[in-house]
């Protein structure tokens, strides 16, 4: 019973110290951050840990008040750019999930471990395919030349959630509602969708998230400085603001706050999708 006991506090000792040390590593980039927006550059290459003294707020002001730098036209292009990539995802996830979880057909496991390939393989790898189906369709410099890939590489995780989820729903519940004068999309619509909300949810947010942080696919894509999402602005105030370190930082800590207020927001919707199971009969 000792040796138990022992165990048992050594281990609880571990994960604390292996949650200690992730929360460090995630915080105390995020606190420079934050704090180095409210510095002078001299004060920030001599102190950059250190509270500030005094708060300089004139960074962030004059950024939110538009004197620098487009950070308003950039949130309002990620936004877009965000929501539309999760109403793709969702339409279309919903749909071929139910279709790959409740209607048997030939290459219904091929389909799915299709869809699954985009899982093991980075967007870098498909590069070059993209961009020339892009510049074929006459995508490029558009936002739904964002969307669209975007959208193709979320659809596997909805698909690997959404799928084992309808499926662990009781047979009996989708004969009853055909009793009850449901079809296919009435049973999809009326039953299905209600109760996966949490799957939902949980892919909304993973996927707005992703899209807001992603820098690679804009990059590709836009080439209009007005079309800009936060990601490809931040790059571009690097650029013009190299020695503004302060101001860097305040641009960053700026672009960072949706995704957290969002992330924290939905999380109990995002734990609760990823470890909630379907209906028992």
């Amino acid at each position: 019973m000792r040796s138990m006991t022992r165990t048992n506090r050594l281990m609880s000792a571990i994960k604390y110290l292996a949650s200690s040390v992730m929360v460090l590593v995630i915080a105390v980039p995020l606190y420079i951050s934050v704090m180095g927006g409210f510095k002078s550059v001299g004060q920030l290459r001599a102190e950059p840990v250190s509270v500030p003294h005094p708060f300089n707020w004139s960074q962030y002001t004059d950024m939110l008040a538009g004197k620098v730098g487009l950070f308003w036209l950039e949130l309002a292009n990620s936004v877009v750019v965000g929501l539309g990539t999760v109403a793709v995802v969702l339409v279309i996830g919903t749909f071929a999930g139910y279709a790959l979880a409740r209607i048997k057909f030939k290459l219904n496991k091929a389909i799915y471990l299709y869809f699954q390939l985009g899982l093991l393989f980075p967007l870098a790898v498909a590069i070059l395919p993209l961009y020339l189906q892009l510049r074929t369709f006459h995508l490029l410099d558009t936002r739904i030349g964002v969307i669209l890939p975007q959208a193709a590489f979320g659809l596997a995780v909805m698909l690997m959630l959404l799928r084992g989820f309808i499926k662990a729903i009781p047979m009996e519940l989708e004969e009853a509602a055909a009793i009850d004068g449901y079809g296919r999309f009435g049973f999809l619509f009326q039953i299905v969708v209600p109760l996966s909300t949490p799957i939902l949810a949980t892919t909304a947010v993973l996927t707005l998230v992703a899209s807001w942080n992603n820098f690679f696919t804009p990059l590709l894509v836009f080439n209009t400085e007005k079309k800009f999402t936060l990601p490809l602005g931040v790059m571009g105030y690097m650029g013009e603001h190299a020695a503004d370190w302060n101001l860097i930082l305040a641009f960053l800590t700026l672009a960072m706050i949706p995704a957290i207020v969002i992330y924290v927001c939905f999380q109990k919707y995002i734990v609760a999708g990823l470890t909630g199971g379907a209906i028992k009969g």
